[in-house]
């Protein structure tokens, strides 16, 4: 039987592959653990990190935050506290303008081939 690659299937992460899905350091999601209460991946029991797409929905969104819309971290944990439907709504559109953006220039580029 082959190893099934599929992602959508996959039930846990590392925390390398999250942080090389964010872009950023190990540390700084170890960190964001301490800071944001509602990030708390699961550990085995040699204490190895293992992210569920729960886990790595809410680093999006202290993501969204703190590094994309250049939030302290006392305003992000108060906005996440008293207004998280609103930052989930804009960071999902935020992820959807990123996708076209991508999909434009890549159409930008077959037509400038032609």
């Amino acid at each position: 039987m082959a190893l099934n690659t599929n992602k959508d299937l996959k039930l846990f992460y590392s925390i390398g592959e999250v942080a090389q899905e964010f872009g950023v350091n190990e540390s700084l999601l170890r960190f964001w653990e301490s800071e944001f209460p509602n990030i708390a991946p699961k550990k085995n029991a040699r204490g190895v990190r293992m992210y569920t797409k729960e886990d790595i929905e809410e680093i999006r969104l202290v993501y969204n935050l703190v590094k994309v819309r250049g939030m302290k971290l006392s305003a992000a944990q108060k906005t996440l506290s008293t207004k998280r439907g609103v930052a989930q709504d804009t960071a999902q559109a935020l992820d959807q303008l990123i996708q076209v953006r991508a999909e434009l220039v890549e159409l930008r580029k077959l037509l400038n081939g032609l």
